[in-house]
């Protein structure tokens, strides 16, 4: 019977040898969506090739190429195609012409066309293409971002780590045994002649770990005595860097009826587990990765291991312009972070801009540094990046089986629903459901990332509407307060005892998830420039009194005579996500004022606040979000809200509020307060009413000087911009200098 496996195996690997040889012409390409387009699912179709991007025309184009191109940049299928420019003209070469694919092709390069280069075309006839929204499954493209980017084998279609142990097969995540490699459907043994530990380095960033340690062999040989060997690999040669095993040297099992491996010994690889990987010791990754603290985060990503990528520079945080951006590159990134080796380079701020300097430029990394930092790069001011070419990452993350804990049950679609938990409940696992007092949009997020959908679009307190799973319906879980970012809800702060008075059955929690959310950030360089103060007249101020926007000290006065003192500012909110930020509520919920005849869509958008150094209130403000609209776009975006006519209020992806200073409301009254040094600050969306993929950077400060007559504003800053060790150090060198003063 092994006779005829080998034998198989072999034919097997002839077959395979000579696909390879049919692919071997097809040209290394990487594809992008690009154009007007901010979402990361549409736009014009580019091909990079022969080292520089260029278009393709639309000249018989179907539906069935546009299937292989969202197929090769990870999306389900393609929605449709779009002819003549319609994402905008593009620059450089038109690459493909009179295209002509099956719609099973990997890759564009397998299509048939005129061949590179050779058209008849003009830019006003580049191709754009519309992919659905939903990704491919890890499963579904083991490989799919790898493809991308390096021609490889076919061989080696998935890779695992077989645990050999009782203890290890029973825990998660598996970070050390036997590697197995599968092909056509059956998984097959790697024989360890010659393995090493360049080879394991790889495993263990497609595992998602980010190192690497030589394991206890003697174990695995005493272990593996008794077991039947069937290898099909003979040999493997990695140099560490490849984001799969396919991309390694490969040689397959010699001829049939001879030995396939010399000493009988599987290839074993031993992973060294990042910090977020919940296992207790990560003393090994310590060791590798020395940093006093982080050079390098992610931000505004939808999963685990998944964002814009930020980097640490002279104190301040800042994004990567994606020129030469890569998977190796990326790699550094994913492990200076705990995670595994990456598994797509993301291009053109698909994963959100930033605000703020843009700090490297044309990262060219050898796979090897411990941070970025430690990779070749430009200045980005010198190459005139835009934020519309930030680098992101989506990395190889451990199996955790976080998900295998929580589920959603009755909704109209997989992504909502009523929250189900496993929890252990009097020494035995129990599914139930979670109470809904309390419950939150921090909590909801927490859910939809361990369900792996997303961002949480809604934090919902009632589920009567939602039938629940038979035998679930005790609520086993309550009093849950998450911060936001854990990976998953059983980790959160909860009652140890079950105490739900105002919740359970119908009021239990439920969540929304999506994709694709807003994310709001104020520009701190315009409330800086625009702060003033003004006298203002009571006489002028009777529609803000009604409104709330004084201090109560105004209510003694005796209207209309004397003046408020004012500390007047613009205000520019820039939505940076990858959705439009629209109103929770429907347009007949909002609240219609008389005084200044509008519309309040959210009750309170912002705060404005004076505080003590130590943090104490001495002032308030608040701003309700009247005419939230479209006020200003970037470059190629169309305007979609305007409040004017009672019409939809929003602001759309990639465009911006402005509230001006002269408008009623746009201030802090600071009449009472006494001159001194304060903290003015900004704290958009304050209760989290609409959902955002980051809120951590919805809070904007500045140190500010008052005289009594005079107002001096500096140092303006979004509240995750810098490092918290230049906060405080620049905190104590000002509490130095007025000292000195």
């Amino acid at each position: 019977m092994e006779a005829i496996e080998l034998i198989l195996l072999f034919i097997a690997s002839l077959i395979d040898l000579c696909q390879q040889q049919l692919q071997a012409g097809a040209p290394q390409i990487q594809l992008r969506l690009a154009g007007t387009s901010r979402v990361p699912n549409e736009g014009r179709l580019e091909v990079f090739y022969n080292g520089q991007w260029g278009t393709v025309c639309d000249d018989d184009f179907n539906i069935e190429v546009a299937h292989v191109v969202c197929k090769q940049l990870g999306f389900e299928l393609a929605m449709n195609w779009a002819h003549s420019a319609k994402y905008g003209q593009g620059e450089g070469p038109i690459w493909l012409d009179n295209v002509r694919c099956s719609g099973a092709e990997s890759s564009l390069a397998e299509c048939e066309s005129n061949g590179w280069g050779v058209t008849d075309c003009k830019h006003s006839e580049d191709v754009g293409i519309l992919c659905s929204t939903t990704r491919l499954r890890p499963a579904e493209q083991p490989q799919a971002i790898a493809a991308q980017l390096f021609q490889h084998t076919k061989k080696i279609e998935e890779v695992r780590i077989k645990p050999i142990s009782a203890r290890a097969k029973a825990s998660l995540p598996v970070t050390e045994g036997i590697v197995e490699v599968k092909h056509h459907g059956r998984w097959r043994q790697v024989c360890d002649n010659e393995w090493t530990i360049d080879n394991s380095r790889v495993v263990c960033g497609m595992m998602g770990f980010p190192g690497e340690v030589h394991p206890n062999t003697q174990f695995y040989r005493l272990k593996m005595l008794s077991q039947k060997k069937m290898f099909w690999i003979h040999k493997v040669a990695c140099s560490g860097t490849e984001p799969h095993l396919a991309n390694c040297k490969v040689q397959v099992s010699p001829k049939p009826f001879k030995p396939a491996c010399r000493n009988g010994m599987h290839a074993i690889v031993k992973c060294v587990p990042g910090p977020n990987s919940g296992i207790g010791s990560t003393n090994n990754f310590k060791k590798a990765f020395k940093t006093m603290e982080p050079l390098v985060r992610l931000r505004s990503g939808p999963h685990a291991g998944e964002g814009r990528v930020e980097v640490l520079k002279n104190g301040k945080w800042g994004t990567v312009c994606d020129d030469k951006w890569n998977l190796q590159s990326a790699s550094v990134v994913c492990r200076e972070l705990g995670y595994g080796s990456a598994k797509e380079a993301v291009l053109g701020a698909q994963l959100g801009q930033g605000l703020g300097p843009i700090h490297m430029n044309e990262v060219l990394c050898t796979g090897r540094e411990k941070s970025i930092t430690e990779c070749k790069f430009k200045e980005a001011s010198i190459a005139g990046c835009q934020h519309e070419e930030d680098a992101a990452v989506r990395c190889h993350v451990a199996e955790m089986g976080y998900g295998d804990q929580i589920r959603l049950v009755g909704g109209r679609s997989t992504e909502e629903g009523k929250v189900e938990v496993q929890m252990v409940v009097r020494g035995v696992k129990k599914w139930g459901a979670v109470c809904g007092e309390l419950w939150g949009i921090n909590e909801a997020m927490v859910v939809c990332r361990q369900l792996g959908m997303g961002f949480a679009n809604h934090a919902i307190q009632e589920t009567w509407y939602w039938q629940g799973t038979p035998g679930a319906e005790d609520v086993v879980m309550s009093g849950v307060r998450c911060t936001g970012t854990e990976m998953s809800i059983q980790q959160c702060r909860h009652h140890s005892v079950v105490h739900c008075p105002r919740g359970g059955g119908r009021r239990a929690a439920g969540v929304t998830c999506t994709e694709h959310a807003p994310d709001l950030i104020l520009n701190a360089r315009l409330v800086q420039e625009s702060s003033y103060l003004e006298d203002r007249p009571l006489s002028m101020l009777e529609c803000a009194h009604e409104e709330e926007c004084l201090s109560k000290s105004a209510d003694d006065m005796a209207w209309p005579y004397g003046h408020r003192r004012l500390l007047r500012f613009s205000s520019q909110i820039h939505n940076n996500g990858r959705a439009d930020f629209t109103p929770r509520n429907g347009r007949h919920t909002w609240t219609w004022h008389e005084c200044h005849r509008h519309y309040h869509s959210i009750e309170v958008f912002t705060y404005y606040d004076l505080l003590t150094l130590n943090g104490s209130k001495v002032a308030e403000g608040h701003k309700a979000s009247f005419c939230l609209e479209d006020s200003n776009c970037g470059k190629g975006i169309q305007k979609r809200y305007e409040c004017a006519n009672f019409g939809e209020q929003g602001i759309t992806v990639g465009c911006w509020d402005t509230y001006r200073h002269d408008i009623d409301c746009q201030w802090v009254d600071i009449t009472d307060v006494a001159p001194g040094d304060y903290i003015f600050q900004v704290i958009l969306n304050p209760k989290f009413e609409v959902a955002e993929s980051d809120f951590r950077n919805n809070v904007m400060r500045c140190r500010c000087k008052y005289d009594g007559r005079r107002i001096w504003m500096h140092n303006c800053h979004t509240g995750d911009a810098y490092s918290a060790d230049l906060e405080e150090e620049f905190e104590n060198q000002q509490r130095l200098t007025n000292n000195l003063v």
